[in-house]
């Protein structure tokens, strides 16, 4: 049979598949239901920049800052009125003490400022890992990207000077030189980035005239956004890479590993479709690697990263030709 073990940031995961921050990672029951049904690790809900400064009531008047993020509804209509963080910390115990898969917390943030000292808190409660989703807007005309990417590195030297777990980072492509901008975060020490986070998408609802959401679940057409920049980055970057949106099967995680990826995050398949989705896309991982008698999953990943495909122009194609896509 083939061996679907890996490590990731240290940890050691009986597979590559991992259960992303969501709705879905915010219970105990939960949790012991994804590590019955084989998960490798699980991310927890993230817990809120806003909520540790229990300053969220501002933060809304300030401007909504935080429905930049895609949990950020979900999570004031359902976990807000839990103001005390004690709640986050006793939901990391009583995970660590129910399975024996590595939990890794989750924090949104968006700034450097009190919440960090927080992150000391969650070490001391037994998360294995910590991944910080940051997202900051480059909507400001008035700020240059040097400015936009000063805040993602200053986070993360303040986190790391306070806790000794390894820490991930979870980013979008919304970066004016992102490979550049990957390769010198990964230079901080940090263990992994995770690409891509999902995002609050606007919509307009044109008979009640009112901002709403949209595209709250990845589709599989979302698969090819990460996949492209895990190829290009697995063997530029100095640090592991979670790949992140539009996995729904496992033929999906196999091209993320096999472009590099060192482990896999799912989430919108298991809102679709169940926790019963998880060993189904373990056993077609492992179905085609008895296929290609592949016994371990060192011995494809990154076989088509961008160093290694036989057509790496592939990966940095942006333009449609007649002849290459077959499209009339």
């Amino acid at each position: 049979m083939a061996n679907l073990g890996t490590t990731y940031m240290g940890l050691n995961l009986k597979n590559p598949i991992i259960v992303g921050s969501s709705g879905l990672t915010n219970s105990v029951e939960n949790v012991i239901e994804i590590a019955k049904e084989g998960a490798g690790a699980v991310v927890l809900k993230s817990l809120f920049e806003e909520q540790i400064n229990q300053a969220a009531n501002q933060t809304f008047e300030e401007g909504e800052i935080s429905n930049y993020y895609p949990e950020a509804l979900d999570y004031i209509n359902n976990y807000s009125a839990e103001k005390d963080v004690s709640v986050y910390l006793n939901l990391i115990k009583n995970c660590k003490s129910s399975v024996d898969i590595p939990i890794i917390a989750s924090i949104n943030c968006m700034g450097d400022n009190k919440w960090v000292n927080f992150a000391k808190k969650i070490e001391e409660a037994g998360a294995d890992a910590l991944e910080l989703n940051i997202f900051v807007l480059p909507s400001d005309p008035k700020k240059s990207s040097s400015d936009n990417e000063k805040v993602y590195f200053d986070i993360i030297e303040k986190v790391k000077n306070i806790i000794k777990i390894p820490l991930a980072i979870k980013l979008s492509y919304y970066f004016s030189g992102l490979a550049k901008t990957m390769e010198r975060l990964s230079w901080t020490g940090i263990k992994s980035l995770v690409l891509f986070n999902r995002f609050f998408s606007p919509d307009i609802d044109i008979n009640n005239f009112e901002i709403k959401s949209s595209n709250i679940f990845s589709t599989p057409a979302d698969l090819a956004q990460s996949l492209r920049w895990v190829a290009m980055l697995s063997d530029t970057v100095d640090c592991e890479i979670s790949a992140s949106t539009g996995v729904h099967d496992g033929q999906a995680a196999i091209k993320q590993l096999l472009v590099g990826a060192t482990t896999v995050q799912i989430a919108s398949v298991l809102y679709k479709k169940g926790f019963k989705e998880i060993p189904i896309i373990l056993n077609e991982i492992e179905s085609w690697m008895t296929k290609k008698n592949f016994k371990t999953i060192d011995d494809f990943r990154g076989r088509m990263s961008i160093k290694k495909a036989e057509n790496p122009a592939a990966y940095e194609r942006v333009q449609f030709m007649k002849y290459f896509s077959g499209i009339e």
